[in-house]
């Protein structure tokens, strides 16, 4: 940070509503809050965001209010840097999303971020990853600290997606990667019956097929609930690049040509959304519009 960094303290008004919605925590014993502590709710929960949730956070900021929360007491903290916005997004869906990783590894330094919750439109902060361009070294390692922290094989609510699918379907093989070292189920079949392999095979990802292919539990024989294989998929998108090495793999480990049941292609590769709870869900075959997160 340059030194002419001047931190930003939390409001007058922030302070007493701090203060308020502590001691309503505290006699709540995690019950509801009581409807007269909805204004200091507010207030804490507006300058929050600011401070945290925009492209433009500042991590120091960020920590100090962690601190300031902290003092006052741990239960403060926990439920202010858990709290949502209307749609259900909280600061490290946000910072996530933003790609501002520094403020995501002081989130993970609170120890406790629910990093698990989803928001409306039922993504966890790790499937945003997916949309999320990693810049740097260190922001590398601020995205395996988050996925092994969290669970990665969460599903999410419509279409049943896991963060390892959504990542093969925008292309991030380094997301990938960092997703399978943490644990990531690569068999996971979602609502239609596809597995991440399938749709690396529609698109044509052949390095990420070739990642998944490496991981000794891949199963190239599971079938959607049409019936249809990852090489089967792979031809009928015109991969046949892919659909050879997956030929080649299938047929060295079992002996025998899976090229059945040409039904269709694959139609749905879904891009999580901050602000809308009901996310599109374009062809994995055909060119994707990916929905802008905003904040």
């Amino acid at each position: 940070m340059s030194g002419s960094y001047t931190r930003r303290e939390p409001s007058k008004e922030m302070r007493g509503a701090m203060k308020v919605l502590n001691d309503a925590l505290l006699k709540s014993h995690g019950g509801d809050i009581p409807k007269h502590v909805k204004t200091a709710v507010n207030i804490v929960q507006q300058e929050w965001f600011k401070v945290s949730s925009v492209a433009s956070a500042n991590p120091l900021d960020v920590e100090y209010y962690l601190d300031c929360f902290e003092e006052i007491s741990g239960t403060l903290l926990e439920h202010v840097v858990n709290m949502s916005d209307v749609s259900g997004n909280t600061a490290m869906h946000y910072a996530v999303s933003n790609g501002n990783f520094d403020v995501v590894s002081i989130l993970l330094d609170s120890k406790v971020c629910n990093i698990n919750k989803l928001n409306t439109a039922g993504y966890t902060c790790i499937m945003l990853v997916a949309l999320t361009k990693v810049k740097s070294e260190t922001d590398r390692e601020v995205v395996r600290r988050l996925f092994h922290m969290a669970d990665v094989n969460i599903r999410a609510k419509q279409h049943g997606q896991t963060a390892l699918m959504l990542a093969v379907s925008h292309g991030r093989i380094d997301t990938v990667e960092l997703l399978l070292e943490a644990g990531a189920d690569i068999n996971i079949q979602d609502d239609d019956g596809s597995t991440a392999l399938m749709c690396a095979a529609e698109h044509g990802y052949i390095e990420i097929v070739k990642l998944l292919l490496a991981q000794p539990d891949c199963d190239l024989s599971i079938t959607d609930y049409d019936g249809t294989t990852a090489l089967a998929i792979a031809m009928e998108a015109g991969n046949r690049d892919v659909g050879v090495l997956l030929y080649a793999q299938e047929h060295f480990s079992r002996g025998s040509s899976p090229y059945t049941s040409l039904k269709h292609k694959r139609s749905k590769s879904t891009t999580p959304t901050l602000k809308s709870s009901r996310p599109t869900t374009p062809s994995h075959s055909s060119a994707k519009k990916d929905s802008e997160i905003e904040s």
